[in-house]
This record gives C-alpha cells, structure tokens and sequence, in this order.
C-alpha cells in the first residue's frame, strides 16, 4: 500500500456535520483522480480514497436510502 500525497487537499467538512456532533465528515474533491474521505476530529488518522466514479456510485447510493437501515 502506497500512502497517497494529501499536502494540496482542500478539505471540505459535510454539510450534516455540527458543532460538537459525534460525526464530522470532510472530503478532499481537488485531488487528481481521488476524493479522499477523513474523520475531522482526526486530521491525521485514517484516509478513505475514493475514484470520482466509486464517489458518485457511493453518494448516488446514500442519497437514494440504499444504505438506510431497516
């Protein structure tokens, strides 16, 4: 596994987040053929990439409920 460059990210937190909220989101879209996903309570943790297709399959998914539990 290769660690990917991140030094030009331009970290965007979600829109769901909140102040003080247990999950905040942000997503990196200016990385070249990526978007990367992190934890805002952990800037230096774990990175998740995405490819921009994977992205939109992915959030295409969310918005439709497919990944709403039952």
């Amino acid at each position: 596994m290769t660690k990917m460059d991140l030094t030009g990210a331009i970290w965007h937190k979600s829109g769901y987040s909140s102040n003080g909220g247990d999950s905040c989101v942000e997503v990196a879209f200016n990385l070249p053929g990526i978007v990367a996903v992190r934890d805002s309570k952990d800037s230096g943790g774990p990175i998740l990439s995405f490819t921009e297709a994977e992205w939109i399959v992915f959030t295409t998914g969310v918005r439709s409920g497919h990944y709403d539990t039952p």
